[in-house]
């Protein structure tokens, strides 16, 4: 029996881009080992004022992987945590992200398209089919908050292309 919909289109989707904001994460730590960039000027870096530090993007990210799978399954969300400090605490809070992926079972995301899911998005309240909740407000946001590291690493200097971004993709 093939695996249910928003299982496929949720858990591997979460699990290979947390995989590569990861690696995005080392390629940061060879520029503070290198002495090129400070972990303080990283983590606080932001692309505009009123937009959020590093730090706070990296968690957020990783945040949506439990407002999402957790919902999809039915279940209440579980306390997002804060991380420890620093870049390896970014680190270990992918890798704890992974590893709940990793624990989850398909068969628990069965008959998840029927579900209605209330989610905030800022100081909205939402409540929405889980289809669209999914497609609509969890992946995007993830996404946008992963953009965002890929970005604030360019612009310091992290060297970085669209084939760290997704792994798929080759110029080099």
């Amino acid at each position: 029996m093939n695996p249910p919909l928003l299982y496929t289109a949720s858990v591997p989707v979460f699990q290979r881009y947390l995989r590569q904001l990861g690696l995005m994460l080392d390629a940061a730590q060879a520029e503070l080992t290198a002495g090129r960039l400070s972990e303080a000027q990283l983590l606080e870096a932001r692309l505009a004022p009123d937009m959020l530090p590093l730090r706070l993007q990296v968690e957020i990210a990783a945040g949506f992987v439990l407002r999402a799978c957790a919902p999809l399954q039915g279940q209440a969300v579980p306390p997002l945590g804060t991380p420890d400090p620093g870049l390896a605490g970014l680190q270990a809070l992918l890798q704890e992200r992974l590893s709940y992926l990793d624990s989850l079972v398909a068969e628990s995301f069965r008959e998840a398209e029927l579900r209605q899911i209330s989610s905030d998005a800022g100081q909205a309240q939402l409540q929405l089919p889980a289809t669209e909740f999914l497609q609509h407000l969890a992946l995007p946001n993830f996404f946008f908050h992963l953009t965002c590291t890929y970005a604030l690493l360019r612009q310091l200097g992290v060297p970085l292309g669209k084939q760290d971004f997704d792994g798929l993709h080759r110029y080099r």
